[in-house]
This record gives C-alpha cells, sequence and structure tokens, in this order.
C-alpha cells in the first residue's frame, strides 16, 4: 500500500519519537543482561554498518565507473575525510560510548533528562561559538529552564556522590554524549551535510576505528568484554534496534520529519521524548520518579517547547 505525502511525515513523526523514548529504556534494561558497555557499542555499530555500507557502495557506484575519486575511507564513506573523521568521532564514536556506559550508571528516568533534554542548550552554545548565531531572549529563558531541570536532576546526583553513589557518573557521562551529538549536529550545518551520507559516513569512521581495535583488545584480554557468554539472540536484538532501529530508521524518519514540518515544528515533536522514555521507565523498567526528577523532566520540556513555540510565533510574522 502506498502512503500518500501527507500521511508519511507523522508516520515517520511517530516513528522517530518511538525509536527516540525505547533507545532510553532499551540501553537501561541492557545494562541488566550479559552484555557490557563496550560490547553494545559494537553491536550497535556492526548493525547500522549492515544497511549503510553497502548502501554507500551502491550509491557511490557511478561515480567509480567514471573513474571519478569519491568519498574515504576507502569508500566506504561518502564524504572527505577530514569531515568523516570529525563528524564520525563525535557522532559516530563518543556519543555512543559515552551513552551506553553511563546506562550502567545513571537510571533511565535521568537519561531522559540529561540526554534528549541537554541538547538544546549545547547546540545553542555551540552554534553560538562556531557560527555566531545570536541567541534573543526568548531562547535564552528556555535554555534556562533546562539548564535549571538539568541542575535539579544532576545536581542531587552530585550530592549523593559524598554518601558513596557513582549515579553522578552516568549523569556526567549523559551530558557529555549529548554535547558530541551537538557537535555532530552543528558540524552537519556548518558543512551543510546530507543526513543520510552524514549518517554512512560516521558509521562507517566508527566501523574503521572502533571495530578492529575492539577486536584486537578483546582478543588480547587487554579489554573485557562478555560477547562470547551472550546469547546470540540478544546480540541480534542489540544489532537489529541500537544499530538498524536507532541508527538507520530513525534517521531516515527524521530526515523526513524534517522535510515535512521543517525544523521548528520537528524540534516541537521530538520534546516529547523526554517525558515518553521517563514514563516508559516507570511502567518497563519499575524506577521510581522522585519529585526531583519530575521537577526537572517538567522544566527541560517546557524549555524546550518555550523556545521552540516562540520561534513558530515569530516566524510566522509577514517579512517586511
Amino acid at each position: 500500500m502506498a502512503f500518500s505525502q501527507r500521511s508519511i511525515g507523522p508516520l515517520a513523526a511517530v516513528i522517530t519519537v518511538l525509536i527516540w523514548s525505547s533507545f532510553i529504556v532499551v540501553a537501561r534494561a541492557s545494562a541488566s543482561h550479559v552484555l557490557l558497555p563496550l560490547d553494545i557499542a559494537c553491536a550497535r555499530i556492526l548493525g547500522a554498518s549492515s544497511v549503510l555500507l553497502p548502501w554507500t557502495w551502491w550509491l557511490m557506484r557511478e561515480a567509480r565507473q567514471r573513474g571519478e575519486k569519491v568519498g574515504s575511507l576507502w569508500g566506504l564513506s561518502p564524504l572527505p575525510l577530514r569531515i568523516t573523521v570529525q563528524a564520525g568521532l563525535f557522532g559516530g564514536l563518543l556519543y555512543a560510548v559515552m551513552a551506553y556506559i553511563g546506562f550502567f550508571y545513571a537510571p533511565a528516568g535521568h537519561a531522559s533528562v540529561l540526554l534528549p533534554g541537554s541538547l538544546p542548550l549545547w547546540t545553542t552554545l555551540l552554534m553560538w561559538l562556531f557560527l555566531r548565531e545570536q541567541i534573543g531572549m526568548n531562547r535564552s529563558i528556555g535554555l534556562l529552564m533546562i539548564v535549571c531541570g538539568d541542575i535539579l536532576v544532576g545536581g542531587m546526583s552530585l550530592l549523593q556522590a559524598f554518601d558513596g553513589g557513582d549515579v553522578w557518573i552516568g549523569d556526567l557521562l549523559f551530558m557529555a554524549a549529548a554535547l558530541c551529538w551537538s557537535a555532530y549536529s552543528v558540524m552537519v550545518r556548518r558543512y551543510g551535510l546530507d543526513p543520510v551520507r552524514a549518517t554512512m559516513a560516521i558509521t562507517a569512521f566508527a566501523f574503521v576505528s572502533f571495530v578492529p581495535a575492539y577486536a584486537l583488545l578483546v582478543y588480547l584480554n587487554v579489554l573485557p568484554s562478555h560477547m562470547a557468554q551472550a546469547a546470540w539472540s540478544e546480540i541480534v536484538f542489540q544489532a537489529a534496534f541500537q544499530g538498524v532501529g536507532s541508527v538507520v530508521i530513525s534517521g531516515i524518519t527524521f530526515t523526513q520529519m524534517i522535510r515535512t514540518f521543517g525544523p521548528v515544528k520537528s524540534t516541537m515533536i521530538t520534546a516529547l521524548v523526554p517525558g515518553l522514555s521517563a514514563l516508559g521507565a516507570v511502567v518497563f523498567l519499575g524506577e521510581p520518579l522522585s519529585w526531583n526528577l519530575w521537577v526537572g523532566l517538567a522544566l527541560v520540556t517546557s524549555g524546550i517547547l518555550f523556545g521552540v513555540r516562540q520561534a513558530v510565533a515569530k516566524s510566522s510574522f509577514p517579512k517586511p
């Protein structure tokens, strides 16, 4: 059955929000299973590579047949080497490694606030720093609300560190992972990268840089791994969901959502992710939703919606 152009956008939005929300719940649930964080990161990269690397080869086949020099990393990336390395380091490697390690320390409710919730904060600051984009009053108020929400959640974890708690480690890793993804997003805008080709490039870099090093260190018993002890069903599931789902499918649906609704309305739609993932953590993982997490979640979601709503209102005025 063919979908109309009007139905593709809402369908893409639903798929994107569901995958982004499920990613947090599934990643946290995986922390109680056999695989270690770097094992999950490896499964993610292998799953995404199994789809994107052959797609990249097919995409550039005509240029190769004409004798043109295209892409980098032996034809695995469709982008130049310098951009592939820069974008791949932040968007393909560091983000995944930091996020998965963070889930082994902090609950999914914290990730709901600190991962998708802090993206607008880091992205705005980086765009102001490197692209000289001005920050208006309305966006500043929204960002202040996000900062207050992050502090309310992460600050409580830091206070618990004095009592021997280690949740703060996961919180800091979530914030660092969000910073890495924001850096990647700013690179996409700075270089005007096509989202699909950029996703191919960061996956190629992660495959070339991480997988061989990971395999060698595991073989030499330098790096702990539970790949050998895990059931094949768990490994295949992680590769399918984390790689094919979180990287490939949500990357395509997010791009389609941008094309249909535009970046401003799309940001409003993805503002549903913190609340849905926190609710999913309560329902499926049995995590408690403390008062500071409730308030922090409300502040972060409100901050995102406030800043974007003001942008919509401003863009609705007729141009002079």
